[in-house]
């Protein structure tokens, strides 16, 4: 089951808990939330990058990612759970896919959101950077519509990290293994020094 990681420089609000007005009681003027506002003094916080993982078998890899992103100067070292997908898409920076699956993939390439990822991808604003690091079988790999569905996401303006040969975990020796992680974290890196008005720690 695809799911979403957020890696952020500053706390998210904690939801208070709520209570139920007595009878009668005059109602309280509603606050507006700014949990993830989608605009801030950009130049004083850090980098925010939200990190999908889809089924792939080298989800296994995750936690090593997740710490290597971590080393990355200026990102925050605490964790969230995710909002809505609008609000996610305003609150990061950068996407970063990682595992890409085959069947994430086709969903993505055909414009298909059946879950909080696939629909944070798709309300994706498009001058932000969105990585994406396909993982899956050789055969997959190799079938014919993977290509066309990986130019199609190149096509979209996403940035491809593309996947390496190795012996795989069903044994398959080849060409479909999720790029080592250290090519992800520096990617990461190069964009985020790219990036302008966003501190770098």
């Amino acid at each position: 089951m695809p799911a979403l990681q957020t890696l952020n420089p500053d706390s998210l609000m904690e939801p208070e808990p709520t209570r139920l007005p007595e009878s009668g009681a005059p109602r309280p003027p509603v606050e507006p939330r700014t949990s993830c506002p989608a605009t801030e003094a950009s130049e004083e916080r850090k980098f925010r990058v939200l990190v999908g993982v889809t089924g792939s078998v080298a989800a296994l890899k995750l936690p090593l990612l997740v710490s290597g992103l971590l080393d990355v100067p200026g990102m925050w070292k605490q964790r969230c759970d995710p909002v809505l997908h609008i609000d996610l898409r305003r609150w990061a920076d950068l996407m970063l896919v990682a595992p890409l699956d085959a069947n994430t993939l086709g969903k993505v390439a055909s414009g298909i959101c059946d879950n909080l990822l696939t629909c944070v991808i798709r309300a994706w604003d498009r001058s932000k950077p969105l990585l994406f690091c396909p993982a899956m079988n050789t055969a997959m790999w190799e079938h014919p519509v993977t290509a066309q569905q990986v130019d199609q996401l190149k096509a979209f303006g996403y940035i491809e990290i593309p996947c390496v040969a190795k012996k795989l975990v069903c044994g398959d020796q080849g060409l479909g293994a999720m790029a080592e992680v250290e090519t992800i974290v520096d990617k990461v890196r190069e964009i985020l020094s790219q990036h302008d008005g966003v501190q770098h720690g």
